[in-house]
């Protein structure tokens, strides 16, 4: 009997203090921004839920992500784009630890995880990678994560795709569609 598969697309950290003006802007946000509103607008046309996800800094002293500050909000597009996702909110680079996330995929019956986010080399790692998210068929959409500069970027997909499967977001949408 074949699986049925079951894809949610979970958005890491696509917040402002990451953008131009932000605390801490990363390089290539605005394409990573474009490619993540298309890959919503994929999942929708799918019925593919889709999660936001937030980090919130633990410590208020932290120099980004400071609870309650403008750069710490979810981008306004990707809100516009996704307006009734949940949003699952952290404190750690895995978006499974000490937060909701993994029982709100069981809820969704979800078994194929598709991540797309920032940083490439931290949050998305540790979440593609979390011992929490072994019960999933893990895609990155390389072509929807983002970080401090190209060369981090490459080196982090890189080292990632050893573990869990690489894809750009048509590549993703088309397998998810069976």
């Amino acid at each position: 009997m074949q699986t049925v598969r079951r894809a949610a697309l979970l958005i890491i950290d696509l917040q402002n203090d990451y953008f131009a003006g932000g605390k801490y802007p990363l390089w290539n946000t605005e394409q990573t921004l474009a490619n993540t509103l298309d890959a919503i607008a994929q999942a929708h046309a799918q019925n593919i839920p889709v999660i936001l996800v937030q980090h919130i800094a633990a410590n208020p002293a932290s120099p980004f992500f400071v609870k309650d500050s403008v750069g710490v909000q979810i981008h306004p597009q990707v809100l516009a784009a996704a307006p009734d996702a949940p949003v699952v909110v952290k404190s750690h680079a895995d978006s499974f630890l000490n937060t909701g996330l993994g029982e709100l995929l069981g809820k969704l019956e979800a078994n194929e995880l598709l991540i797309a986010g920032m940083m490439t080399q931290n949050c998305v790692t540790h979440t593609a990678l979390s011992r929490a998210a072994d019960p999933y068929q893990v895609k990155v959409l390389r072509d929807c994560c983002a970080t401090v500069d190209a060369m981090v970027h490459g080196i982090a997909l890189s080292a990632l795709g050893d573990k869990v499967e690489m894809v750009d977001r048509q590549a993703a949408f088309e397998t998810a569609r069976g």
